[in-house]
């Protein structure tokens, strides 16, 4: 029965994250990759529950940057599809980091073709450009940052500093394979980094939309409807105040025990099921 249990549980997650009516399957894991089986990205991203916290968050600080919006905006079905989006995003970091050097390098490479078309006009008459090395890098540093702080929020506390540089220096590999300029290469750099360009962030009614999207999607799959929202306010929790300031969003206070302990549990009956 408990096989049974642990079957059903591994086969939702698998079914959120590959699109099977595309023939999706999960990424099997290489040894000859851009990364070896004992780096940290191989384990940071190993875990589905905190990898689903911190790209919500990701994309929450993305969208604060005006032209990283306006790419989301004018070149995407988020929409209709924001958890296409998600899944895609998913689906580049698994090849990234487990598939093979061929696979991965062939991803990097469509999604800077991609970024190659993806260019426009901001409302008030700035071009923007989806290639451009400081967005790149915008989106580098924040999806490194929050996939970094929710692995420490709900699967390692501990985590020695020394390993939390180590994860930032392999991501800046994938970084500068897409074009990103000035890359962090420490937790301390990472942090100032994104201070460093709070001046450049700013809210608007897009953003508004794109954000109820995000924090509430539409439902495909009931049961993982649970995970849904405990990720949605975890990754609003795992914000910088600063953030969540200009967003107009609340931290969970005197339920954060309750995100916080549901969250650990949800990571802990996902990793129970894959193991």
């Amino acid at each position: 029965m408990q096989q049974v249990v642990k079957d059903l549980i591994a086969d939702q997650v698998r079914t959120v994250f590959n699109d099977r009516g595309r023939g999706e399957r999960p990424i099997q894991r290489s040894s000859d990759g851009l990364f070896a089986p004992n780096s940290v990205a191989w384990k940071v991203h190993g875990e589905v529950t905190t990898m689903m916290v911190g790209g919500i968050a990701a994309l929450l600080m993305q969208m604060l940057h005006p032209a990283v919006l306006a790419g989301v905006w004018d070149h995407s079905n988020f929409r209709n599809d924001m958890q296409g989006r998600l899944r895609r995003t998913a689906r580049f970091i698994a090849v990234t980091t487990y598939g093979s050097r061929s696979e991965a390098e062939q991803a990097i490479e469509r999604v800077k073709t991609v970024h190659r078309t993806v260019t426009g006009t901001l409302p008030d008459g700035t071009p923007y450009a989806a290639s451009d090395p400081s967005l790149l890098t915008w989106v580098h540093v924040t999806e490194t940052y929050c996939f970094l702080e929710a692995w420490k929020r709900y699967a390692d506390p501990a985590m020695p500093l020394s390993e939390q540089d180590r994860y930032i220096v392999e991501m800046a590999e994938i970084a500068k394979r897409m074009g990103c300029a000035d890359v962090p290469e420490t937790y301390r750099e990472t942090v100032a980094f994104m201070q460093d360009h709070r001046g450049e962030l700013t809210v608007g009614p897009r953003t508004r939309e794109i954000v109820a999207l995000l924090l509430d999607p539409a439902i495909t799959n009931i049961a993982f409807l649970p995970l849904q929202r405990l990720s949605a306010q975890a990754a609003v929790d795992l914000l910088p105040r600063w953030a969540r300031r200009l967003h107009n969003l609340k931290a969970s206070t005197l339920g954060r025990p309750v995100v916080h302990g549901g969250t650990s549990a949800a990571a802990r009956v996902v990793r129970w099921a894959f193991r």
